[in-house]
């Protein structure tokens, strides 16, 4: 029996959900207060922690913050009477599965601690989750990619804004669409916008449209994005990238849910979902005074991360089979596998472009492929210098043979000398050809590197 343990200072409230979740299934135990629970977590294990926020003494979100101390993987549920986006963006960030306002509805909690008891029992045995592998359009069965699915389904009915963190190339796109195609609008227009990839002096006119004559060159009137996206769903892309005035505009939208055509008096009515996305930390951004608070906690009422894929290694033999498929489609080739020497050194590497840099090996795999299979030549990872700069590196630098007959008829000695000059060879390059960092990344003496460097012949 999965073991919960509930936190409330009503009585009232930890008797009802003891006798609902009992009636579930699941051994309950209840505290009134912060310091009780730290007692209880000390020596006893628990599936799932449910926790009001305001409670005399250690409130709620500093019991998280405590909780995820002891243990970090225990999902906590917050509850509170007294919901506020700023308490759900803490709350989120510190780590809590989900947040629930009080008056909810059984079914609803019911399903949320299921989810939360699912997730947790994934992690600890290891069991691949009863998916396909793909989840309205993204890829990936691991247990960070199931709680962002979880997440979705259960946000994208509400009305709610939803701020996407993530680093370039995680798909944040992907999931600010699945949100939409399971909502109340998904037959209405989803509309995707990049603030970075529109000129500032041409952003407020194609956020929000113009009138004839607002400016030289407006011949006619134009409507905005917005208003193509009414009764629908916008995606701002690199939010963090608005101008102050675009921000402030912005806000104004959230809040009244109206806009202004640049160079009209007339203000029109406009009803659309919000969805933000930035790869940019926007706290760090408000205390330089270049993100607007007032407008990050409008737009962060649900604020949901996507995991890079080096959180997430599981996951790309999976987007592997995927890409092969396509490209080897589109293409119009035969290439349907991976060898394992392949799939070892895309294991093996880290991803700092994330899936979108992991598409972009395998169609170029395919491309240069002659044969039904990818080889570990035909892929070419990109490892980076400390300005920042792309350096091509053959995966085969790693990897110095394809078979084992070809491994065996080498013998140990000329695959070990040639695996030792190839990554001598990387380290110069990623270290900008010095022999001291390189030394220190290949953890040998400066001397040793010397020597090895004159033995091999490398320039």
């Amino acid at each position: 029996m999965p073991s919960i343990l509930v936190v409330d200072d009503e009585l009232s409230m930890r008797e009802f959900l003891k006798i609902l979740l009992e009636k579930e299934g699941h051994r309950v135990t209840t505290a009134s207060d912060a310091s009780s629970v730290l007692d209880l977590m000390q020596n006893e294990d628990f599936d799932l922690v449910l926790s009001d926020i305001r409670m005399p003494g250690m409130g709620g979100l500093s019991l998280l913050e405590k909780i995820k101390e002891i243990n970090n993987s225990i999902p906590v549920i917050m509850i509170t009477a007294y919901a506020s986006p700023e308490n759900a963006v803490v709350a989120m960030k510190s780590g809590a599965f989900d947040y629930i306002t009080k008056p909810f509805k059984v079914d609803e909690i019911v399903k949320i601690i299921k989810s939360a008891i699912a997730a947790t029992v994934s992690n600890k045995t290891g069991e691949a989750p009863a998916l396909t592998g793909s989840f309205e359009g993204i890829i990936g069965k691991s247990p960070e990619m199931l709680k962002i699915y979880n997440l979705i389904s259960r946000i994208a009915p509400t009305p709610a804004s939803i701020l996407i963190y993530g680093e370039s190339g995680t798909g944040k796109e992907l999931v600010a669409q699945a949100i939409h195609n399971l909502s109340k609008v998904r037959h209405k227009p989803f509309v995707p916008i990049t603030c970075s990839a529109i000129p500032e002096s041409l952003l407020e006119s194609e956020l929000f449209g113009h009138v004839k004559g607002a400016f030289t060159g407006a011949i006619s009137n134009k409507i905005g994005l917005f208003e193509m996206a009414d009764g629908g769903s916008v995606f701002l892309d690199e939010i963090g990238e608005l101008t102050p005035l675009i921000q402030t505009k912005l806000l104004r939208v959230l809040q009244e849910r109206e806009l202004k055509r640049v160079g009209d008096t007339d203000t029109i009515k406009v009803n659309v979902r919000i969805i933000a996305a930035t790869n940019k930390n926007l706290e760090e951004e408000i205390i330089a005074g270049r993100f607007r608070e007032d407008l990050f906690y409008r737009l962060a009422v649900v604020p949901l991360r996507v995991p890079s894929l080096r959180e997430r290694k599981g996951d790309v033999p999976l987007l592997v089979d995927h890409f092969l498929k396509k490209y080897s489609d589109k293409m119009e080739k035969t290439v349907q596998e991976i060898s394992s020497y392949a799939m070892q050194v895309l294991m093996g590497y880290d991803y700092p472009g994330n899936v979108r840099e992991l598409e972009n090996i395998i169609e170029r795999g395919v491309a240069l492929e002659s044969s039904n299979i990818i080889l570990p030549e035909s892929l070419t990872l990109s490892s980076y210098k400390k300005d920042g700069k792309p350096v091509e590196k053959n995966a085969r630098a790693f990897i110095s043979v394809e078979s084992e007959d070809e491994l065996y008829n080498k013998g140990l000695d000329e695959v070990m000398a040639t695996l030792e000059k190839e990554m001598i060879e990387h380290a110069l390059v990623k270290t900008d050809n010095s022999k001291i960092q390189a030394a220190g990344l290949l953890k040998i003496s400066f001397r040793s590197l010397r020597y090895k460097v004159q033995k091999y012949g490398i320039k």
